[in-house]
């Protein structure tokens, strides 16, 4: 079944006869920062489609609620990971320019100006979409980041556990990152696999016993394949298939850990196919084998 992924907002297209609609500030093009130029009225050769486009900005830059310092706060997301990335605030003409760019750009108020992330370590966060939360007065950018976002080199900005900090009795601040469930256990499974290269005390756990053993893991990831399909065959309940499916997830995880593939890259080629028929990507996969 084919899906489009949607794109509330479409990039601004730039020509010589049109100019941007945001007022004396920077934006990426290409491979370089430049500079936008105050607006004017689109002229008499500007395509329709483009005219129709900026209104539909302007009455959506109109309808955030910024606050009286015209600024809202924008949250950055990775869009195949779900992780926070960061947080930033934004006025009329950041996110103005985060709309035509598609990279993520913030209001400093500290230099009070625009920043792009991204434009001194280039590790853009590359814009998919942008949501508006149900009050208009805070956003999220929803997108792919180019490596670490935070500026300690860390791949998000949030990785201080509050409750760590409460249960250390030396009152250290933690240093795990904010992961949802299928990614903290694809860190535990890698951490696992980091642990074979020390000398092995005792028993190994269930997961160092399938690191350790390909037959053993290829016929469990079977088995459990398996069991989830005869769980739709048999008419069996919900919880019984959920379960299932997470022992044939789990088992995967191994595996794409011993081949070096993370879960986001598997994410990462579904979003990929998300405007594609499974024909359609059948017949590519053909074609470059």
């Amino acid at each position: 079944m084919a899906v489009s992924y949607p794109h509330c907002l479409q990039s601004l297209r730039v020509t010589s006869r049109t100019r941007l609609f945001v007022s004396n500030v920077d934006f990426w093009r290409g491979n370089r920062i430049v500079k936008s130029y105050s607006p004017v009225s689109a002229s008499s050769k500007k395509p329709h489609q483009d005219l129709s486009l900026e209104a539909k900005v302007e009455t959506l830059l109109d309808s955030v609620k910024w606050d009286d310092k015209g600024l809202a706060v924008a949250i950055a997301q990775n869009v195949d990971t779900g992780a926070v990335l960061m947080q930033g605030f934004v006025n009329r003409d950041a996110l103005a320019a985060t709309i035509s760019s598609r990279k993520a750009t913030f209001y400093s108020r500290s230099r009070s100006k625009l920043w792009t992330k991204g434009e001194t370590s280039l590790n853009f966060i590359n814009i998919h979409d942008i949501f508006l939360d149900c009050d208009h007065d805070s956003i999220i950018y929803l997108g792919k980041p180019d490596g670490p976002t935070c500026h300690t080199g860390s791949e998000t900005c949030y990785y201080s556990s509050v409750f760590d900090f409460l249960k250390n009795s030396q009152g250290e601040e933690s240093s795990n990152l904010a992961l949802t469930t299928m990614y903290s256990l694809e860190s535990t499974i890698a951490q696992r696999k980091a642990e074979l290269a020390s000398p092995q005390n005792g028993k190994p756990s269930w997961t160092k016993r399938l690191l350790l053993d390909d037959k053993l893991l290829c016929s469990k990831i079977r088995e459990e394949a398996d069991e989830l399909c005869r769980t739709h065959e048999e008419n069996e309940d919900k919880s019984r298939t959920a379960s299932e499916m997470a022992d044939v997830l789990y088992h995967t995880m191994v595996l794409l850990s011993l081949k070096e593939v993370k879960m986001e890259d598997v994410v990462q080629v579904l979003r990929l196919r998300f405007s594609q028929s499974g024909i359609a990507e059948k017949k590519s996969r053909a074609a470059q084998g």
